[in-house]
């Protein structure tokens, strides 16, 4: 006798181990800098226990990069396999549509029916109420990932002075509300662009939920519905509609691949069922449409997904060296608008602004020396102190006999901690400028 396929279950699963991560990761520190986080706040990007201030964040197109090729990878092989195992929006409405209201409030009689709209109510409110508190939750989750745990606390304590970060978070909870509950698998079918742009990203072998036409029997031709059940010889098919009933996004599998259809396979699990009465496998299954065709196994190693895994390698060893010539003090210089300067004695000067960003947590002692000898240090005259994690501003002036060049003269700005010369040191490019030759 076939096995009944339990997909329900195993999505279930993964989604509480989904939910796990995702509230667990802004948790995650160590040195005082946390797994990921994208921190507006202090202009920062923590990635991997690693802190990049805003002026490193080249690293943020890898990181782009790498996690649309992951999307486009993931399409390819299992289509759209997020939105039925991992995307927020269906974890949301399992939540509130099979857990508050079909089996805290009772609304629904079973999760097998998804057809049926909940008339208002009593119990609709409740449900709302209920979510609401869930809505928040995952708002606060979501902002964690931008405002860290310890800060968006401490901001909540005195909600008058972050009124922007206290209105972010019940707008996206408001959102939360009304798209889980009343916008619902709409925004599935209508509003979210993975929809539109994944059937660009399939082939034949791309695994999808697909009914046996073969087996059960054709039930639509050129989009038109034939019959409930098919009128034809050897059609396995019941005409139940245990797998259309069960649908959340309102879709009839045996019509073909669909754009709405979101890999749930709620409709294997219902069509298992029933055949698995019958003593034959279900009609409709997760597959591909040549291993369908040619009774074989799902060829996943193809030209594509190979690609893809080449292109994703190739970006993750670029993330990894770019991350791992990661400075240890960072350091801007401007020229103001006036060239140079000459001064009585006829030395020749030249004024810039170090903008030093100490992005060590210790505090450090830094200065710099030029790389052509003949230009002098004239101000600062001793090492500038910063705290850890602080910036500090300063004029530097240097100077030079006087002689006349027809361009800029290129010269390298070494700058570096006087207590660790060779761990927190930079070269900055720059120019000393000369009259010009008459």
């Amino acid at each position: 006798m076939p096995k009944i396929s339990n997909w329900i279950g195993k999505r279930h699963v993964l989604y509480a181990i989904v939910t796990c991560i995702a509230l667990v990761i802004p948790f995650l520190k160590f040195n005082n800098a946390h797994l990921f986080l994208l921190s507006f706040d202090k202009k920062q990007l923590h990635l991997f226990f690693t802190k990049f201030d805003a002026q490193e964040l080249y690293l943020m197109p890898f990181v782009f990069i790498f996690l649309f090729l992951f999307i486009f990878f993931l399409t390819t092989l299992g289509g759209r396999v997020w939105c039925g195992w991992s995307c927020p929006q269906t974890i949301f409405r399992v939540i509130y549509r099979d857990l508050i209201q079909t089996k805290i409030l009772g609304i629904y009689q079973s999760t097998k029916n998804k057809q049926k709209e909940a008339s208002s109510g009593v119990k609709v409110a409740i449900g709302v109420i209920i979510w609401a508190f869930f809505a928040f939750i995952a708002a606060c989750n979501f902002l964690w990932f931008f405002v860290p745990p310890e800060d968006f606390f401490a901001y909540m304590q005195n909600p008058g002075e972050h009124k922007l970060l206290l209105g972010i978070t019940v707008g996206v909870t408001a959102w939360l509300i009304f798209d889980v509950c009343f916008l619902a698998e709409k925004f599935c079918v209508y509003i979210c662009p993975y929809a539109r742009i994944q059937s660009v990203m399939f082939d034949n072998d791309t695994i999808q939920v697909i009914y046996d036409e073969e087996r059960g029997g054709k039930i639509y031709e050129n989009g038109e519905k034939l019959w409930k059940k098919p009128n034809i010889e050897g059609a396995q098919c019941t005409g139940c509609e245990a797998c259309v009933r069960i649908c959340p996004t309102h879709i009839d599998i045996r019509k073909g691949m669909q754009l709405d259809c979101i890999n749930c396979l709620e409709c294997v699990d219902a069509c298992s069922k029933t055949m698995s009465a019958l003593k034959l496998p279900s009609l409709i299954s997760w597959t591909s449409e040549n291993a369908l065709l040619t009774k074989s196994k799902v060829k996943f190693a193809r030209f594509r997904t190979v690609a893809y895994c080449v292109a994703l390698l190739i970006v993750a060893t670029a993330l990894g060296i770019m991350s791992s010539k990661k400075e240890n003090m960072l350091l801007n210089i401007n020229r103001p608008s006036e060239l140079y300067k000459i001064t009585d004695s006829k030395k020749i000067e030249n004024h810039y602004t170090f903008l030093f960003q100490n992005i060590d947590k210790n505090d450090h002692e830094y200065y710099f020396d030029v790389s052509d000898p003949s230009i002098k240090i004239v101000k600062p005259s001793t090492p500038v102190k910063i705290k850890g994690g602080a910036k500090h501003r300063i004029i530097v002036t240097l100077e030079s006999d006087y002689k006349e060049a027809d361009a800029p003269h290129p010269i390298v700005i070494h700058a570096y901690a006087n207590d660790d010369k060779e761990k927190i040191k930079v070269d900055r490019n720059t120019i000393f400028v000369y009259p010009k030759s008459k």
